[in-house]
This record gives structure tokens, C-alpha cells and sequence, in this order.
């Protein structure tokens, strides 16, 4: 990672669906970090704290402009889309790129796809698994290929162990003043249900 804050960095929090890219959300804003999130996608029985995201963010393939004013602010991107995040002269990403098991997440998936109305029968979860884990292998090989972005690796289940680490961690990463007790805080391990 570079030492110092760049002239225009953007904290940007990505990972795989049901990785808790939302609960890193959650810990960001209590800790004091501003965000970039317009409300559109409201709190439901599968993320009753709310997604924290931005429309505008998961067009991002076809236009980027609504990062020029986000220097300091922390948005979600889905990781699939990291590749379209794109280079610009004095700009720092700061990934912040959440894990979990592979089991959780299909489980967690499954109810996910179930309460919207989607029938156990259309879903294959092999070839989902595959898929996720093809993702995966190509997103490290970029995160660590790309000079423009420095990355923190967040496991899903420390989070939930550790909150307190977790936020010292994510601090230090930033390199900026938070709030990391209120960040602990915003950590609620009971909504930690689908678990390997």
C-alpha cells in the first residue's frame, strides 16, 4: 500500500453477493466515513439495516461520472464490476473487498432467492459455485495487478468475531480519523444466519 493519502482517493467496498459489503457499509457510516448513497434500495427482511448502495454505481460499466465528486466518500461496487473502476491521474482506490465462505454465501443466497419468489428447482448452485470462485481467482489477479488500488482483504465471520479488530484494521487502512468503537458497534452478529 502507499504510504500517505493521495490527492483523490475513493473508498470503494465490494465483494460477492451476501458477503456483507452492506454490514461494511454499516461501519463505515458509524465510524464517520461519508457515503455515497442515494436510498433507492430500502431495508428488507434480508438486510434489515439497509444496503447503503448507489444506482448510479452499478452502471458503472457504461458511465463512471458520479465518482469525479466522490474523493473521501466510501461507495459499494459489485465486484464484478471492479474492472470498469477507471484510472485517472493523482486517483487512489482504497478496496476494502469482503470474504466469506463460499457455503454461506450459496446458503445465504438460496433463502435470499427463495423469499423473492425464485423456486429451489431454478437454481444450480454447482455451477453458481463455479462461477463465484472463476470470479474470484480473475478479481485477486486485478486487485493486484492494478497500481491504482491498494486493498484490505475483510473476512465475513472475523468481522462477526471481532468487530473491535475489524475496526482498527479498516482505520488504519483508511488512513483517516473514524470512530472505530461506533464501527464495532454497528456489528450485529445476530444477523449472522447462514453459517458454515
Amino acid at each position: 500500500m502507499t504510504e500517505g493519502p493521495a490527492a483523490e482517493t475513493i473508498f470503494v467496498v465490494a465483494g460477492l453477493p451476501r458477503t456483507g459489503t452492506s454490514m461494511l457499509m454499516q461501519m463505515l457510516a458509524a465510524g464517520g466515513v461519508p457515503i455515497l448513497s442515494d436510498g433507492e434500495r430500502q431495508a428488507d427482511e434480508d438486510n434489515p439495516k439497509g444496503y447503503l448502495e448507489l444506482e448510479a454505481a452499478k452502471g458503472l460499466r457504461d458511465d463512471a461520472s458520479f465518482l469525479d465528486s466522490a474523493s473521501g466518500q466510501a461507495v459499494k461496487i459489485v465486484a464484478q464490476l471492479l474492472p470498469y473502476l477507471p484510472s485517472k491521474e493523482g486517483r487512489r482506490y482504497r478496496i476494502l473487498f469482503t470474504q466469506r465462505d463460499l457455503d454461506e454465501v450459496m446458503a445465504s443466497q438460496g433463502v435470499m432467492l427463495e423469499r423473492s419468489g425464485h423456486a429451489e428447482a431454478e437454481r444450480d448452485d454447482t455451477k453458481l459455485r463455479e462461477t463465484f470462485h472463476r470470479q474470484l481467482v480473475r478479481l485477486r489477479a486485478l486487485l493486484a495487478g492494478r497500481e491504482d488500488f491498494d486493498t484490505l482483504f475483510v473476512h465475513y465471520a472475523e468481522v462477526v468475531s471481532d468487530p473491535t479488530a475489524t475496526a482498527g484494521a479498516v482505520a488504519d487502512f483508511l488512513g483517516r480519523a473514524v470512530d472505530t468503537a461506533a464501527m464495532a458497534d454497528a456489528v450485529d452478529a445476530s444477523l449472522y444466519r447462514q453459517r458454515g
